[in-house]
């Protein structure tokens, strides 16, 4: 087993650039898109829960069949929608996000974010990714 490469690390000129990079705002792009509506929904989905069973409890208490209710049903669904959530994200990741990531990192790693690297900088727009 041969042991692993020593890394070096990066500078904070190294970070200020990738982070200045067009590739890094399309990255927080693709994942506010996706990150800031799905949370605003699964909030509004919560507080509905909250105030279903704090101020509509003869509804929550409706029975759908034999001792299970319309409460016990809408906790679950909480359940159920942080799993689905949670899956979304995972493939949105893999789709949209993962690729520029490893695609920056790989940057980072062979310093072609270095100040001294050719093509890079805020104003570079070489290896920009778009999708």
């Amino acid at each position: 087993m041969t042991p692993p490469a020593e890394r070096r690390l990066l500078t904070p000129e190294e970070y200020r650039e990738a982070q200045a990079s067009p590739e890094f705002q399309e990255l927080r792009r693709r994942f506010r898109r996706f990150a800031f509506p799905m949370t605003v929904a699964f909030l509004a989905w919560y507080l509905l829960y909250v105030l279903l069973s704090t101020y509509a409890s003869e509804f929550m208490a409706t029975s759908v069949f034999g001792n299970v209710n319309v409460g016990i049903l809408l906790g679950l669904g909480q359940f159920v929608t942080t799993f689905a959530i949670t899956h979304l994200y995972v493939a949105h990741a893999d789709k949209r996000t993962d690729p520029i990531a490893d695609e920056m990192r790989d940057r980072l790693e062979h310093h072609e974010y270095a100040p001294d690297a050719p093509g890079t900088g805020p104003s570079s727009n070489e290896g920009a990714t778009r999708g």
